[in-house]
């Protein structure tokens, strides 16, 4: 199978990986929760983004929850040495499928251990600290309890990598000072353009910037200029979305997440889609249009 993945790579943690990713989030269950509907499915998928070059997936024991990581095991253990699969600890799920911060020093161990069991691995890649202040966006508070604790079970050997998420410049900062930061995952895309400057920042010194919601999450991004650019482009408006993340910034990865073979193609092939100067301007003014009526 041809390997599809060419827009180039970013460094992640100690390797470099192709920026075109792959999220696992919509594996799981309606609501990120329970069984997925179709499990064979869900394997096939994950099969064929490692075998198309996909080598940097995204999950959370949380995701289910321990659904997508016992399907990622499923897949694909023992994974490919080039793979580097990043999770996420900080919250919990409740009987009724709600989200919960799960901060504690105690949660935070209990994760990362759950994380290990249900991946089937002695180390993992990278674990990015889920901030939950506000469960939708971020929000100034201290992180230094939290991130202290990771920091210690990544000098135990159990993570290799430490990370960020929901997190704003002044908490990128305070968890330099204690360990090392690889990435930050943050909700943005064409139309919610609010870390624009911190996209930047963080370029400047090299660290992986991970979008989440790249194509809208749960409310697909609508535009009947992306609409029209994209028929000219002969293009979907999703492809388009996701290669102007990738045209955005150098250290932008991108994780689009889907459970179906169909639309894990579409979204692979938005690495081969290129924009030009004229285009980027178009799609940027989008962006300023939709933020100006909000």
């Amino acid at each position: 199978m041809s390997r599809q993945v060419n827009a180039g790579t970013f460094t992640l943690g100690h390797r470099p990986v192709n920026r075109m990713g792959y999220g696992a989030m919509q594996l799981a269950g309606p609501g990120v929760f329970g069984p997925p509907k179709d499990r064979d499915a869900a394997l096939a998928v994950l099969g064929e983004a490692v075998a198309r070059g996909v080598d940097h997936i995204d999950t959370s024991d949380f995701y289910g929850p321990h659904v997508t990581n016992r399907l990622i095991r499923e897949a694909l253990h023992p994974y490919p040495e080039h793979l580097t699969i990043v999770t996420k600890v900080g919250a919990s799920r409740g009987a009724d499928a709600s989200w919960s911060p799960a901060q504690s020093p105690a949660e935070l161990v209990a994760a990362v251990h759950d994380n290990l069991r249900n991946l089937g691995v002695e180390r993992l890649d990278v674990v990015n600290l889920r901030i939950m202040g506000d469960v939708h966006r971020p929000t100034e508070q201290s992180i230094e309890p939290q991130f202290t604790e990771l920091a210690e079970l990544q000098q135990r050997g159990l993570i290799g990598h430490l990370g960020l998420s929901n997190a704003t410049l002044n908490q990128v900062h305070q968890a330099r000072g204690i360990a090392e930061v690889v990435c930050v995952q943050n909700h943005y895309n064409l139309v919610h353009r609010a870390d624009d400057a911190l996209i930047d920042e963080l370029a400047s010194i090299g660290i992986a910037y991970v979008p989440f919601f790249p194509l809208g999450g749960f409310s697909p991004l609508q535009s009947d200029a992306l609409s029209a650019i994209a028929r000219r482009l002969d293009a979907t408006p999703m492809q388009v979305a996701l290669a102007w993340l990738l045209a955005r910034a150098p250290n932008i990865l991108l994780i689009p997440g889907t459970s179906s073979l169909g639309h894990l193609r579409e979204n692979l092939a938005a690495a081969t889609l290129s924009l030009d100067a004229a285009v980027m301007d178009e799609l940027d003014a989008i962006g300023t249009t939709k933020a100006a009526a909000h």
